[in-house]
């Protein structure tokens, strides 16, 4: 299983914010730092805007803040919102399947359970988790930490 951009760069610019404390960050500062596409990472904003992850004001004093504390911004959440598809081969989508072994196949089922499992895990994992090591990212990223 692969993570979309998408769902990478919700997650980068994400960390970005939280290393920022209540200091606001900007798009042009994500995307400089995290050397990702500017006008991609505004629809990353705009959507984690959109799902409560991010709260953007514009004008003087504006920017990106974290909606809510890092701990309470779950990673498997996060990763169901933000991806669009979760079918691992043909036969989990719902039209269209050409399996001709799929009314008996048990790969579908083992495939079933290590989503699902690979989902469960993320879901013990909070943003605070990610950010954890702020000093190290904070360096990386030429963030001071908040």
């Amino acid at each position: 299983m692969r993570l979309t951009a998408f769902t990478d760069y919700c997650l980068r610019a994400l960390i970005f914010v939280a290393l920022k404390g209540d200091e606001p960050a900007t798009i042009d500062e994500i995307a400089e730092h995290h050397r990702i596409n500017r006008n991609h990472l505004v629809k990353v904003v705009f959507r984690l805007g959109q799902l409560g992850y991010l709260h953007t004001s514009r004008g003087k004093g504006g920017g990106i803040r974290l909606a809510d504390h890092p701990a309470k911004l779950s990673l498997g959440k996060l990763v169901r919102q933000t991806e669009r598809d979760f079918a691992l081969v043909e036969c989990f989508q719902e039209h269209d399947c050409q399996c001709v072994i799929e009314p008996a196949c048990v790969l579908k089922g083992a495939l079933r359970t290590a989503l699902a499992a690979f989902l469960e895990v993320l879901d013990k994992y909070t943003l605070a988790d990610l950010v954890r090591p702020s000093r190290n990212l904070a360096r990386l990223l030429a963030v001071p930490a908040a």
